[in-house]
């Protein structure tokens, strides 16, 4: 083989490596689309930040987020349940510590950008608590992508998320990269509930950005690495909080957690997108 030809398979191999470790820039994903998937109320923030004003109410945003990606569309998250957009009280739940409320629906706003429950390829959610699924059923055609550990935990409790029959199941054991290029990832963060995962995703012009799922709930608990009295272990989360830290420095990606209203309120939504 000529010099010449050896440098090109340098140059070749460096680049395949950089497309699985990192994700080849650009490639693949087309636009990010933040959908409001309501807002949460709980009665008492200390629930979330141990120690941390007790007894007094925090707001809490709630995102659901549709990439298209030249390989199909992945819907991350469904959050409170629609039906709740026609309570006017909203809904209580967690034995009263929460109370949910939605002003506009999930259908409506994937309607608003031409997107039909049938177009979403692959629907990934964060974990199964109530405001993160409450619209699987809404997409009985999408393969669901959700850590083994999660879906065992949740089916084996008594509030188990709605999928229907028809929906394809895929458990996930460990990090997936969604279309194959480095460009959607699903990041294993457990500790919150058993499967947690966050979403790893590169935009062509925004550059990466980390959404949290449950991982983290607001930025003081990010600051403080704080750990809810629920989550389901201690240890796991802190590992969890370890690992995001370093794809973030890694990366130089944005983290967008999720139910921080304050950040919320700063981002873009549908019809609008980042790309």
């Amino acid at each position: 083989m000529t010099g010449k030809g050896l440098g090109a398979l340098v140059v070749a191999a460096a680049a395949a490596v950089i497309g699985i470790g990192i994700g080849a820039a650009g490639a693949g994903v087309e636009k990010l689309y933040v959908l409001d998937c309501g807002q949460n109320i709980g009665k008492d923030q200390s629930r979330w930040s141990p120690g941390v004003n007790e007894g007094k109410a925090i707001e809490f945003s709630d995102n659901c987020y549709l990439i298209r990606h030249d390989k199909g569309l992945l819907l991350w998250d469904t959050g409170i349940p629609d039906l709740v957009a026609a309570m006017p009280d909203g809904m209580v739940v967690a034995n009263g510590a929460i109370r949910y409320r939605r002003v506009k629906t999930l259908a409506s706003q994937l309607e608003q950008i031409g997107v039909k429950p049938d177009d979403v390829t692959y629907l990934a959610v964060s974990h199964t608590h109530g405001d993160h699924v409450g619209n699987v059923a809404l997409f009985p055609a999408s393969t669901v992508l959700i850590q083994g550990a999660e879906y065992d935990w949740a089916m084996a409790g008594p509030a188990k998320p709605a999928f229907t029959a028809t929906q394809k199941i895929e458990k996930l054991a460990g990090d997936r990269d969604v279309f194959g290029d480095g460009t959607v990832k699903i990041v294993s963060t457990p500790g919150h509930t058993p499967g947690h995962q966050s979403l790893l995703v590169q935009l062509p012009k925004a550059g990466w950005l980390l959404l949290s799922g449950d991982a983290v709930h607001f930025q003081d608990n990010w600051t403080h690495k704080r750990v809810p009295s629920m989550n389901f272990n201690r240890d796991q989360t802190l590992t969890s909080l370890k690992r995001i830290e370093t794809l973030l420095d890694e990366r130089k990606a944005q983290l967008w957690i999720n139910h921080d209203k304050p950040q919320s309120a700063t981002l873009r939504y549908a019809p609008a997108f980042y790309e």
